[in-house]
């Protein structure tokens, strides 16, 4: 892999970070299936590009994608809360009709934004853009991720983690659970906006077609993440998922750069669904070979506690 690849990809993957950090708060913090991401996302570069081209500062054209972000959880929340729809179709109907309103925003499928002034462009000219460009991402996500940090470990995120967990529980103590939903929904899709508009400007150019496959790859970072960097503590998660992006593109991209087992580019969703295979079985496969080494009662006792957890899945 050459330095351009590489860098290239620590950049992409640390957009995608921003992605990890909404799915991460919305899968496992709220315990609610988000699709609306792969809407948010194209949401967010499609205003961010808008903007920029009708001469609107950058740093302004970016808050306006994650408000834009943000309000595409919104709707999900409210048709979830409000509605009684189903939460994952809430959010697959808010992703297909952010399609068409992206089209709208745009006024055409994708947009150019080569020439133009983003946020990347003045410390461009502080030195070779391809090591420039990650830093400057890089710093973002820190600060995005200091901020769900902190967040959580607030009063109020301790409300929004107990939501997730037991909602019965926040209802009884006079607090709304709706409202944590509402809050919860936004915040994470305003990251995924905000991913959004810097992968258009660090790309020049937005496409409404940019948020395919967007979910899996948020998954993909959390759970491999999670599965390489476990702990208990906020701040650990919260760095693994934002680290399981950043190595999750570096994965692909070697595997793609290299010709590995004669990948190309268009099998992208067959690698990321093989990664994702893989941060799924390796935890089970780490419990059985423990269980092995234990004896015969741990094996028992891993038996017993998987039909536990397939009984409260079931």
């Amino acid at each position: 892999m050459s330095a351009f690849a590489f860098f290239g990809a620590l950049e992409i993957g640390m957009i995608y970070g921003l992605v990890a950090l909404g799915v991460y708060l919305t899968f496992r913090v709220l315990d609610f299936p988000d699709l609306s991401v792969d809407g948010s996302f194209p949401m967010g570069a499609a205003v961010a590009a808008t903007a920029i081209v009708a001469g609107i500062n950058p740093w302004v054209a970016t808050g306006m994608a994650i408000v834009a972000g943000a309000a595409t959880g919104w709707v999900t929340a409210f048709l979830a809360v409000r509605c009684g729809i189903l939460h994952l179709l809430a959010s697959i109907l808010t992703m297909i009709a952010a399609f068409s309103i992206n089209i709208r925003i745009m006024g055409r499928p994708n947009m150019a934004l080569l020439g133009e002034e983003t946020i990347l462009t003045p410390f461009e000219m502080m030195g070779d853009s391809m090591y420039i460009r990650p830093i400057v991402v890089g710093i973002l996500v820190l600060i995005s991720a200091w901020f769900v940090v902190r967040l959580l470990n607030s009063d109020f995120g301790l409300g929004l983690r107990a939501t997730g967990v037991n909602d019965r529980m926040v209802r009884a103590q006079g607090a709304s659970t709706s409202f944590y939903t509402y809050f919860c929904l936004a915040l994470s899709n305003g990251f995924v906006g905000f991913a959004g508009a810097l992968f258009a400007q660090t790309n020049s150019f937005a496409d409404v077609t940019s948020g395919v496959g967007t979910i899996v790859v948020g998954l993909a970072a959390v759970i491999l993440g999670q599965t390489l960097i476990p702990g208990r503590r906020i701040w650990i998660a919260v760095i693994a998922v934002i680290v399981g992006s950043v190595l999750y593109r570096l994965a692909v991209a070697f595997a793609l750069s290299s010709g590995m087992f004669g990948l190309q580019a268009s099998d992208l969703n067959l690698v990321t669904a093989v990664l994702v295979a893989i941060a799924l079985i390796a935890p089970k496969l780490k419990g059985n070979l423990k269980a092995k080494k234990g004896g015969k009662p741990a094996e028992n006792k891993a038996v017993s506690n998987s039909g536990d957890q397939t009984g409260r899945a079931a």
